[in-house]
């Protein structure tokens, strides 16, 4: 039986959020292999030993903001498509959301991305593994979100009726391949990005 994850009191004096700041930017930007555990010590300006207190390895603290992350995605579907009514329009504001993001999101969502083999298989920590079930059961929600959409569309008669499952897959992996290759510095802004990818989105459903 997996243990529960009960997130911690964001004390005065906790450094929790800020190594998970440190984490993303050094995994998102280096690489979670290149990057020495060390290193994210140093960003926030305590020694290597004190991570402990907070994750207990550097691959814990990767699975924590996988979960995180998959969560912040989860929340924004679900508090943006609630009162929209029109599937076309739901649909629109859900691919729009995904790339409402602040730069330091684009990281973490890279760093999701990049790593989503990791919760294939069982963790022997039990803190790891709490946190690997945990992201899972959020990839089993947001997969669930996106088909639930397309199959009130089809119900309507607004979408085609398809295989919702597979088209749900299509659309998601679509949005999220995004991540592997844009940099907030490149030549294309994430507003650009985001329209093409919305109308590629529901030429795919709609039509």
């Amino acid at each position: 039986m997996a243990t529960r994850i009960v997130e911690p009191e964001a004390g005065p004096r906790s450094k929790r959020a800020a190594i998970l700041a440190a984490a993303v930017d050094c995994f998102g930007e280096t690489g979670f292999e290149a990057t020495k555990w060390s290193s994210v010590a140093e960003r926030v300006g305590i020694g290597q030993t004190a991570l402990y207190h907070y994750f207990e390895s550097k691959t814990h603290c990767l699975l924590t903001i996988m979960r995180l992350e998959l969560k912040r995605s989860h929340d924004k579907f679900t508090e943006t498509t609630a009162d929209v009514t029109d599937p076309v329009e739901a649909l629109r504001a859900a691919v729009r959301v995904a790339y409402d993001v602040s730069d330091h999101e684009v990281l973490q969502m890279r760093i999701l991305h990049n790593h989503m083999d990791l919760l294939a298989g069982p963790r022997k920590s039990k803190r790891e593994e709490a946190e690997r079930v945990e992201a899972r059961r959020l990839v089993q929600l947001v997969e669930r979100d996106w088909t639930n959409l397309l199959v009130r569309g089809m119900s309507m008669g607004v979408f085609p009726l398809r295989d919702a499952q597979l088209l749900g897959a299509g659309v998601l992996g679509l949005i999220v391949s995004v991540w592997r290759w844009y940099r907030p510095s490149g030549p294309t802004p994430l507003s650009e990005i985001s329209e093409l990818i919305e109308g590629a989105c529901v030429r795919m459903v709609a039509t």
